[in-house]
């Protein structure tokens, strides 16, 4: 990078509930970045394992932990995280997950060469539990099929369009330029489903996300997650089917077809609700089983 270019900090904001040594390896490859511009900021909804030892055994002024002094759960935490940011660029990371070496150096890069942009992504590489390569069907379908070949940059209906079709994006990865996604809410109705309900906010506002292959996050699935455990109890299918019925009326009266039609459609959506059937009939409760039902069918 030019040495006489700005240097906007990155600030790596982490709402924290789980597992500890997931977060103590997220730590570490944040202190493994080649590009020193970074800030980070853990915020601790009260989990009930101490890790602040932790933190105090890290002599880095860049990293700062915060506890809550209650649980406030999942869409306030991720609120305060952005607030948390002091500088032009945020990133709300998740505290399972891994940057690779790389991540600061090339979002500060892909952020000075698009200053028309609030939103970037780069390449996404998906990891188990174990931390070995893996992911699920959906991820797969994601990598290999939704996700762009190459660099792109998508705005309004464009940018909605290719995310109702089927939302290929990993929010933990994503950046933001701190001032535009401030102006925006998340959904308390949503909480599983509050990152594609912001962006597309974002997208109806007309802004743009600029997408750059080369990897360089790494995100963890695990089965046990919040997300995976609400396909199981329904909650993420009845959200899901919900907002998309909104989502589609309102892009038809600004007279967004495309991304319309993709909403009514949600064919990605309905096939995730079929291929997850099997295992739903199986051990899901009676309401999810309905919940997948009407996602994969109803209209």
């Amino acid at each position: 990078m030019d040495s006489a270019a700005p240097a906007p900090v990155v600030d790596l904001c982490m709402p924290f509930w789980g597992d500890p040594d997931d977060l103590k390896a997220a730590v570490r490859s944040i202190l493994d970045q080649t590009d020193p511009h970074w800030r980070l900021t853990v915020i601790d909804d009260c989990y009930p394992v101490d890790v602040k030892p932790f933190f105090d055994g890290i002599d880095d002024p860049r990293i700062v932990y915060r506890r809550n002094e209650s649980n406030v759960g999942i869409t306030e935490n991720f609120r305060r995280a952005v607030a948390a940011a002091t500088g032009p660029l945020v990133v709300v990371m998740g505290s399972d997950d891994l940057l690779l070496p790389n991540y600061v150096h090339l979002m500060r890069k892909t952020a000075q060469a698009n200053s028309d942009v609030d939103i970037f992504q780069l390449g996404v590489t998906v990891i188990g539990s174990d931390g070995e390569p893996g992911g699920s069907l959906a991820d797969t379908v994601k990598l290999r099929l939704l996700t762009p070949r190459h660099a792109t940059t998508l705005r309004g209906e464009d940018l909605a369009r290719s995310l109702l079709v089927g939302d290929w994006l990993y929010w933990p990865s994503l950046m933001f330029r701190t001032d535009t996604v401030r102006r925006f809410e998340f959904h308390d109705d949503l909480p599983i489903i509050l990152d594609l309900a912001l962006l597309l906010d974002l997208a109806l506002d007309g802004r743009a996300l600029r997408y750059e292959p080369t990897q360089a996050f790494a995100y963890r699935r695990h089965s046990e997650s919040l997300s995976q455990q609400s396909l199981l109890d329904g909650t993420r299918f009845a959200d899901e089917r919900r907002y998309y019925r909104s989502i589609a009326q309102i892009t038809q009266s600004l007279g967004w077809k495309r991304a319309a039609r993709a909403a009514k459609w949600r064919i990605m959506s309905r096939l995730h609700g079929i291929a997850l059937l099997p295992a739903i009939l199986l051990h899901g409760s009676s309401a999810a089983r309905v919940s997948a039902l009407k996602l994969a069918f109803a209209p």
